[in-house]
């Protein structure tokens, strides 16, 4: 009985994470980057579940368990190295952004201006 009920509970939870809706909405880069680390924590996280259910599996001579731990892993662990992928390219992107001086969207000139605040240095684009 146990054993239906953690398959039950494993399959139901792999079925939740892999259809989870992906919307995009207009960030801004340092927020992307923080959406993203987190993201890739929660499929390591998934991907040690995973794992720990299949090594259950192998414990109890269950292979359905192995099977379905062994999966949800492998599948947690090839999303984990997307975002891991997907987050160096952002932080690319704003180095990138932030290493200029000036740039010109839809004819309008911004400068880069260093701002002071609580003691931390950031850098602002304004309308010259």
């Amino acid at each position: 009985m146990k054993s239906k009920l953690m398959k039950a509970f494993l399959a139901l939870s792999l079925a939740a994470t892999s259809f989870a809706p992906m919307a995009v909405n207009a960030q801004s880069i340092d927020q992307q980057i923080k959406r993203r680390q987190e993201k890739k924590n929660e499929w390591r996280n998934l991907a040690y579940l995973g794992g720990a259910a299949a090594l259950l599996g192998l414990l109890k001579n269950d292979k359905t368990l192995v099977f379905a731990g062994t999966a949800g892993a492998l599948y947690s662990l090839h999303r984990y190295e997307q975002d891991r992928k997907s987050q160096s390219k952002l932080a690319q992107a704003r180095a990138s952004m932030f290493s200029r001086t000036s740039f010109t969207r839809n004819g309008r000139t911004y400068v880069r201006r260093t701002v002071k605040k609580n003691g931390k240095t950031y850098y602002q684009f304004v309308r010259k």
